[in-house]
């Protein structure tokens, strides 16, 4: 549950409303280019697991650790979880240069992987990057790793509350970028997409900075009365009307084994090692 933008009242809520409906652990996530704003409010929630992405998470670790909840820091070398072992975290998430989305990670990921359960000094680490198959899962575990997290794979499922739009789009992916084309919310940040028109006339007229990139004012789609601009780091979500297929489509590199829209209870049965 990524919360680093959301209003703390509202992302306390919605930490409220998963501990109501399941029994299970949940991850509440912070990426720290940004004040993590709504921490208190989400601590005051209770959330068993908090962590934290691009940065050292500092004093707010301390936090996390007096409200009771279990930290986890993503890290992308070796060398950065050698730097973060002080906070003593619960697990460490490398995530590889393969995922959808920001990314953090500069190394392909089993290369991360490994030089980060070098660094990890027992903590356990939990891969990411990719992984959209059982056999994806597999290898990362034979690696290594204590688990596996994916995110585009969970995108394309039924309950997910992306735009159906972007999930046949999934599907019918094969080719991602890694890019700085939709920068604006998080600038000069690299982020994973589906190839798409924005992107490749973007790329067209020379990969040129705001505000002299092509249909710089272009309004794509509406959240309501609110119009989502052409480059806005902001997925496809349901409720939105408008081009879709134009706007930001985070996909990690695995979108080309993403053949359908399954349940997510399925999707996790279909991925659990035999």
């Amino acid at each position: 549950m990524g919360v680093t933008w959301t209003d703390r009242d509202v992302a306390a809520d919605w930490v409220r409303q998963v501990r109501a409906h399941t029994k299970g652990m949940f991850l509440v996530n912070f990426a720290l280019a940004f004040e993590p704003k709504a921490l208190s409010a989400v601590l005051d929630a209770r959330p068993p697991i908090v962590s934290f992405s691009w940065g050292d998470p500092g004093r707010h670790a301390e936090l996390v650790k007096s409200a009771g909840a279990k930290l986890a820091i993503q890290v992308t070398t070796g060398a950065a979880a050698r730097k973060v072992l002080r906070h003593a975290p619960n697990f460490f998430i490398c995530q590889g240069i393969e995922a959808g989305g920001h990314v953090e990670g500069t190394l392909p990921l089993l290369q991360a992987l490994d030089e980060v359960l070098s660094a990890a000094d027992g903590v356990p680490v939990i891969a990411a990057g990719g992984i959209a198959t059982r056999e994806d899962v597999e290898c990362v575990l034979d690696a290594g790793a204590a688990g596996a997290m994916l995110g585009t794979r969970f995108v394309a499922c039924r309950e997910s509350r992306a735009h159906p739009e972007y999930k046949r789009l999934l599907i019918e992916g094969t080719a991602t970028e890694l890019t700085t084309c939709f920068s604006d919310g998080w600038p000069n940040a690299k982020h994973r997409v589906l190839a798409n028109p924005t992107l490749e006339m973007w790329k067209r007229a020379g990969e040129p900075e705001g505000p002299d990139r092509p249909g710089e004012a272009d309004s794509l789609a509406l959240m309501g009365s609110v119009p989502i601009l052409r480059y806005e780091d902001t997925a496809p979500r349901v409720g939105m009307e408008g081009n879709i297929g134009e706007m930001c489509l985070y996909a990690g590199t695995g979108v080309g084994k993403i053949g359908d829209i399954p349940s997510a209870a399925e999707l996790v049965e279909r991925l659990s090692p035999s």
